[in-house]
């Protein structure tokens, strides 16, 4: 399921512009040139570090008994390798080609809420066939709705770069599987209330309707 979104875009492209279609996406998979602003990589590698690591944080301060993080230093170097192909099939569907249309109908906000709305949904039978809680569900949802927020802000300030999406949705995945013990302590109803947080922050200081700097922004 993580290739369906790409493969699905990868067909419409082509029924639109041919080979030229499928290529110019391709090509937004390591669309760098577009991050112009370097001081962009600080949130896109280390804003979920931060948030799992506050996630952490609380959980002890709410008496939950944590052990603590063990991993090698190779680990996230693996995970973040093996999660980059994942993160990218599915972010040249989302990113690379349903949200722009979307932004330009409903606006940035209302458009990463509907994508992230159909995004959790999209997770939702394989967290059931994972015999998940229904509360963990809920948690995971809001934290995906929230993380997709975070990612088109992300997205439209860095010139509307793919790479950037495909590195923050990988750095989600990395932190989810290191924590503590390969996620056996994780809570999304946490973790997803932080997101969720750091999200209406982000919708407040940057603009619902752009979520971005600037109301107009490089195709």
């Amino acid at each position: 399921m993580f290739f369906c979104p790409a493969t699905a875009a990868l067909i419409l492209v082509y029924k639109e512009n041919k080979t030229a279609g499928v290529t110019a996406l391709l090509t937004r998979s390591f669309d760098l040139k577009r991050i112009q602003e370097k001081i962009w990589y600080a949130p896109i590698i280390l804003l979920m570090p931060g948030i799992f690591g506050l996630s952490y944080a609380l959980m002890h301060l709410m008496g939950v008994p944590l052990p603590a993080p063990q991993f090698s230093p190779l680990a996230p170097i693996v995970l973040f390798a093996a999660f980059f192909i994942a993160a990218l099939g599915e972010e040249l569907g989302w990113s690379g080609y349903a949200i722009d249309p979307m932004q330009e109908r409903w606006g940035a906000l209302q458009a990463s809420i509907l994508l992230g709305f159909v995004w959790a949904v999209w997770y939702i039978v394989p967290y059931m066939e994972a015999h998940r809680a229904p509360g963990w569900i809920l948690g995971q949802c809001l934290f995906t709705v929230a993380g997709r927020v975070l990612t088109v802000w992300l997205y439209n300030n860095t010139g509307k770069s793919v790479f950037a999406a495909v590195v923050f949705h990988d750095m989600s995945n990395v932190c989810w599987l290191l924590f503590p013990i390969d996620d056996t302590y994780y809570d999304p109803c946490v973790t997803g209330l932080i997101v969720a947080v750091v999200a209406a922050m982000v919708s407040v200081v940057w603009g619902p309707r752009t979520l971005a700097r600037h109301t107009k922004m490089p195709e």
